[in-house]
């Protein structure tokens, strides 16, 4: 069997999950979160075509990070994706970190991936990133947007 890791050039596993909360409840999910052990470890409003609020919690001591994201506007893509479910939040997107986004971006292109972002972009806390399409191809269909995320070079 094939790793990941060679179907996508960089991949270094999974970055974190965003779970999309509705406007006003987010401080309701750090807090729950935090009586679950989770530490709040960035916090930003994302503007641009994003238009939401991240908070960033780290499960434990390990890698693992989840995303909230509270949509600022009706214009943001998380609150058009929760009116599409009936307001409710829930999962956003899962996100794989890579070493390299033009080069995942590029192999992804390739392969045909229905990719949202024209080019990789700057994200929140410093990241390069880019959107891969929750239909992907006319073959695959993964349910769920997939982020691809490039850590900052000093971050990594």
């Amino acid at each position: 069997m094939r790793s990941l890791a060679a179907e996508l050039p960089g991949v270094l596993g999974v970055d974190h999950v965003a779970v999309a909360v509705r406007r006003g409840d987010l401080e309701t999910h750090v807090a729950a979160y935090a009586l679950l052990g989770f530490t709040e470890i960035h916090r930003e409003d994302v503007l641009g075509t994003d238009q939401v609020r991240e908070v960033l919690l780290r499960i434990g001591d390990g890698p693992h990070l989840l995303q909230l994201l509270e949509p600022l506007s009706d214009a943001s893509p998380v609150a058009r994706q929760m009116a599409r479910n009936d307001g409710r939040g829930g999962l956003a997107h899962v996100a794989l970190r890579v070493a390299d986004a033009q080069a995942a971006f590029d192999d992804l292109a390739a392969k045909g991936f229905a990719i949202i972002d024209a080019a990789p972009r700057p994200g929140s806390r410093g990241t390069t990133v880019f959107f891969v399409h929750p239909k992907s191809r006319g073959d695959v269909a993964f349910g769920y947007l997939l982020e691809v995320v490039e850590l900052p070079a000093n971050n990594g």
